[in-house]
């Protein structure tokens, strides 16, 4: 049980807990090997490929997690175990970008923003921020670096936990916006509602950890351990109780990561992000899509196209308008096994001519 006392020896500051470990790692197994073949089910690579590895980079946190538990004063254990679990969460935001960008090529007149934007600009900052915590991990872990390495990796997690909060409070103030621009146009098929709440629980689940990570860390990182004047009730409780990191971290990310097995955003969206919904609301339309000429420089920071809308040009053409080269896919939006048969109409009319050809669905 418990005790909130320091483990003598231990880097941890208490015992970890044996056995646990292995069941949070075989979880994520399971669950990354089930995103595997689900990336492979819905050709979804390109979407939600990302997903098997984060899942990895738990079981490995996990695995050394456990050896550290019967070794915890091994530091290089130590090491491996704290970068791999803070290095996996941004992953997870990551494929979230990859979906939102996703959902508003499927309602492109809603979208406040060019939707390959979304992973220029959120996924470079994803990047940074996935950098800086991997960096800032390791230099804050190895006790053996001298202490002004130690506070610049205690600076760059800081930055970077910080950072992931408000990048993932945009992120979700712009599903929301967009939410919002849905309902207003009734236009809010069940498909696209079901991709969207997935999209928001996942974001809470990783936001709720971040916090807990920001609080924890911003709360520690002013202290000196090898102090021995070092007051036990100045350490903050989600240090010295295990029981912290189970909850707000463990759970919440084993949740987050079964979540998206059960309620796998590609079931509710096209595989080709030409299909978008048409003003109808009812019918999905094969069609030209965007085209941004401008360099990857400018959109990532101009996502909002901001110049283009003050000199009076547009992002680009507004393609669902005319429906000037789209043909129908479907006549209303589809679930799951549906999107199989939408996928296998398109691969059978891709060399023929352009046009609006319904196609007849067994009901």
């Amino acid at each position: 049980m418990e005790n909130g006392q320091y483990v003598d020896g231990s880097l941890w500051f208490y015992a970890p807990t044996k056995g646990a470990p292995v069941v949070w790692a075989l979880l994520f197994l399971i669950s990354g090997i089930t995103h595997a073949w689900q990336c492979i089910h819905f050709k979804c690579w390109k979407v939600t490929g990302i997903l098997p590895w984060s899942a990895l980079l738990f079981v490995v946190g996990y695995s050394f997690r456990e050896y550290g538990a019967y070794h915890f004063d091994y530091i290089d254990v130590f090491i491996v175990s704290l970068v791999f679990t803070y290095a996996a969460p941004p992953l997870y935001e990551l494929s979230n970008y990859f979906v939102l960008s996703r959902i508003l090529y499927y309602v492109p007149y809603q979208s406040p923003i060019h939707p390959g934007r979304v992973l220029s600009t959120f996924g470079a900052l994803s990047t940074i921020i996935e950098a800086l915590n991997a960096n800032g991990a390791a230099y804050v872990a190895n006790s053996s670096l001298s202490k002004s390495k130690q506070n610049t990796g205690k600076t760059l997690l800081k930055v970077a936990l910080c950072l992931q909060l408000g990048v993932l409070g945009c992120f979700v103030l712009l599903a929301a916006f967009f939410h919002r621009k849905c309902k207003k146009a009734n236009i809010l098929p069940s498909n696209l509602r079901a991709a969207l709440t997935t999209l928001y629980i996942s974001s809470a689940l990783i936001g709720v950890r971040t916090i807990y990570r920001t609080a924890e860390y911003f709360s520690t990182s002013s202290l000196n351990f090898s102090d021995p004047d070092l007051v036990l009730s100045s350490i903050t409780p989600m240090m010295r109780y295990e029981w912290f990191f189970w909850v707000f971290e463990a759970s919440l990310m084993v949740i987050n990561s079964c979540l998206l097995n059960a309620r796998h955003p590609m079931r509710y969206l096209p595989r080709n992000n030409k299909i978008y919904l048409a003003e109808d609301g009812q019918t999905e339309i094969l069609g030209a899509g965007y085209e941004d000429k401008r360099s990857f420089l400018v959109t990532f920071l101009d996502p909002f196209d901001l110049w283009g809308t003050l000199r009076g040009k547009s992002l680009g053409q507004k393609f669902w308008e005319t429906h000037a080269e789209g043909r129908v896919v479907a006549g209303e939006p589809v679930v799951d096994s549906s999107r199989d048969q939408a996928g296998e109409a398109e691969k059978g009319r891709s060399g023929r001519r352009w046009g609006l050809i319904a196609l007849i669905r067994n009901k």
